[in-house]
């Protein structure tokens, strides 16, 4: 699951029109997802959602539109989860959008336990990020407790006996590009947002 809903107000436009030179961000990070092995993907919208449409392919992706999105990122990961409806899917890798330095490796690493009662968190200097896996029977706990802001980390705070860390310094960037710094840094930019009718 890709969360691609936010508004982006730190970076200056919706995390979802990030492009790294012409191509999408969002395309990039579905690309990523499949090439390692998720299948389904889901792709969480909100902020933009038509211009998103209009201007990524997210070929071998499901869009789910968060019409909440301004409400917070729990709303998106409720959204997401509310679309994964086949109960063979046993857990749930979860990106953000946002993150150019995810790769293959990082995201096959966290996916190699896909059990419904796994929760696992990569890791990157020590510190937990993304990719981060649920399994199955941990979404009703998530999708309660997913408020606002802070999505999932009230649920994993309440287990974190449970969350199994798998290092991904070696193989990834963990950073999140929430500043016009590092989406410099980054070769990130958001185009300016058209009008439709």
């Amino acid at each position: 699951m890709i969360i691609a809903a936010g508004g982006g107000r730190r970076i200056g436009g919706p995390e979802a029109l990030l492009r790294l030179g012409e191509r999408p961000l969002v395309d990039r990070m579905v690309a990523t997802m499949i090439e390692a092995g998720c299948d389904p993907t889901v792709v969480v919208l909100g902020a933009a959602a038509d211009e998103v449409r209009r201007t990524a392919e997210l070929d071998g992706a499901t869009v789910v539109v968060n019409q909440a999105w301004g409400t917070g990122v729990g709303s998106s990961i409720r959204a997401g989860l509310a679309a994964l409806t086949d109960d063979a899917i046993e857990a749930v890798v979860v990106v953000p959008v946002d993150m150019p330095g995810l790769t293959v490796e990082a995201v096959r690493r966290v996916v190699a336990l896909p059990y419904p009662d796994v929760l696992v968190c990569a890791t990157y200097g020590g510190l937990r990020g993304y990719p981060m896996l649920f399994g199955r029977r941990h979404w009703a706990g998530i999708a309660t407790l997913a408020r606002a802001d802070v999505g999932a980390r009230p649920y994993l705070l309440a287990h974190k006996d449970l969350i199994v860390d798998i290092a991904c310094d070696a193989v990834a960037d963990g950073s999140r590009v929430d500043s016009p710094e590092l989406m410099t840094l980054y070769g990130l930019s958001v185009p300016p947002q058209r009008v439709g009718a």
